[in-house]
């Protein structure tokens, strides 16, 4: 099978790319403003092949070699054979990824609707929700998203401030959970108190509830928040919410927010199990 060749950096898709790729507020203009992200990898490929979403798959002739991406790349076709693939040349492979040995499979996806729609329209978000307040490390948003996934939380509501959840970043060290999850992004605080239905808990470490007494709370739905990196909670969504700590030896200061996270959401899976 003949694919299309790509062999100038010059080339519109191959700049595109290289516009999703960039970091900070540069890339998210892009994803956003083509409705599309770079899925790098052959992981990131696997977990959407089949899906119609995933239209342009690049790869290279010694792509094209690996068993595993030439699977991929036959499979999706079969199942979508409006998706088109462009052959790079290999030259051009390296400009392209900043991975090291980086597999030479990648695919531009459409941005999901949710991802897309302006929070002002959205009147309510019922049921569990997970909430970002400028988490800004995309390995932390990534490694959230994936407990998120994993714990059956299917809507992730980022703040104004967090990491863009469709960065290339985000979406390796999510690994494929982004394809489980509703993710609504871009939102104020005000946008969250207004539309957020379930009752609001926010981990805290000054909090007077710790999260091992909580029993009621979360045999329904909840909405926990999980505060940047540095600053914690903002002031204005802690007043609106139940403090939470986590016990932990007093001589650590606190815990990273991805591994409060996955605590928290896990001890609420263990409550409703019992």
């Amino acid at each position: 099978m003949n694919f299309d060749l790509i062999t100038s950096k010059e080339n519109p898709l191959f700049k595109e790319i290289r516009l999703l790729q960039a970091t900070g507020s540069k890339g998210q203009k892009a994803r956003l403003a083509g409705g599309h992200a770079l899925l790098e990898g052959i992981h990131l490929i696997q977990t959407w092949v089949g899906d119609p979403g995933l239209k342009t798959l690049l790869t290279s002739e010694i792509g094209l070699k690996n068993a595993e991406i030439a699977e991929a790349v036959y499979s999706h076709i079969e199942i979508c054979p409006e998706a088109r693939v462009f052959q790079l040349d290999s030259s051009l492979w390296d400009l392209l990824s900043d991975l090291v040995n980086a597999p030479h499979i990648a695919g531009l996806l459409d941005l999901p609707q949710s991802c897309l729609t302006p929070p002002q329209s959205i009147s309510t978000l019922a049921g569990d929700v997970v909430i970002l307040d400028r988490i800004q490390d995309a390995g932390n948003v990534g490694s959230i998203l994936r407990t998120a996934a994993a714990a059956g939380f299917t809507q992730v509501l980022a703040l104004s401030g967090c990491a863009h959840l469709w960065s290339s970043k985000v979406l390796r060290a999510g690994m494929g959970a982004h394809r489980l999850l509703n993710l609504y992004e871009g939102w104020s605080n005000q946008q969250v108190l207004s539309a957020i239905t379930a009752p609001l808990l926010a981990t805290t470490a000054d909090a007077e509830s710790d999260l091992f007494s909580l029993k009621k709370e979360l045999l329904h739905p909840v909405a926990w928040v999980m505060g940047s990196e540095g600053q914690g909670v903002s002031e204005d969504l802690l007043a609106q919410a139940k403090g939470v700590s986590i016990p932990i030896d007093p001589r650590v200061e606190s815990l990273n927010v991805s591994t409060a996270a996955a605590v928290c959401l896990f001890e609420t899976v263990r409550v409703r199990r019992n």
